[in-house]
């Protein structure tokens, strides 16, 4: 990653029901980016680990933008006090404009909305689409089974084994600036061997 390459896109879950132990994570990221001067752009949250996300960096000085859905801020789920926060129509421009404005991606532990933020990253990754550096934050081996799974369409020949270089798998918050740093580059010239 670019010594210049300071907004970092976080993938987290709304859920107040899930152990505290991922809210903590969520805080600790916040605060691990802020720290290293990134800018974090996320889905505008107030909730979940999101929301300690949010909190996290702003308590650590950092500079947080949020991106969300108007149905989202007109049920009162924004965070209060972001340094911007973006409304646009749907999940879908959401996730678009997520991915336009970002030079690296985190995912932490999180539902069907935090899988489906990363899956859909990884394919514009693979399409060369965006070309930034994916870190999967995997906390307690969380991602383990997705992990398997990506490996797997690489074993069985539905992705290249190139693939394999989109993504890297760190074990908590505080190694992702340096796996941010040390990420391979990536090529829009990959979408020549996205089909395998």
């Amino acid at each position: 990653m670019s010594e210049t390459a300071t907004r970092v896109l976080v993938f987290c879950a709304s859920s107040e029901s899930c152990d505290g132990r991922y809210h903590d994570a969520g805080t600790r990221l916040g605060e691990v980016l802020a720290r290293a001067g990134m800018t974090v752009i996320y889905g505008g949250g107030a909730l979940g680990t999101m929301g300690r996300l949010s909190k996290g960096a702003l308590a650590a000085g950092g500079q947080v933008r949020g991106i969300q859905p108007r149905f989202m801020n007109e049920l009162g789920w924004a965070q209060e006090g972001l340094h911007d926060l973006e409304l646009v129509e749907d999940m879908q421009e959401r996730m678009r404009r997520m991915l336009a404005v970002a030079d690296a991606i985190v995912a932490l532990p999180g539902g069907s909305g935090t899988l489906e933020e990363l899956l859909d990253a990884i394919t514009a990754k693979r399409l060369g689409e965006i070309v930034v550096p994916i870190i999967i934050v995997n906390q307690d081996g969380f991602f383990d089974p997705l992990i398997e799974q990506l490996a797997r369409c690489v074993d069985e020949r539905f992705m290249d084994e190139r693939h394999r270089a989109m993504w890297q798998v760190v074990a908590k918050p505080d190694e992702v600036p340096d796996a941010l740093r040390a990420a391979p580059a990536w090529s829009k010239d990959a979408v020549a061997f996205a089909s395998v």
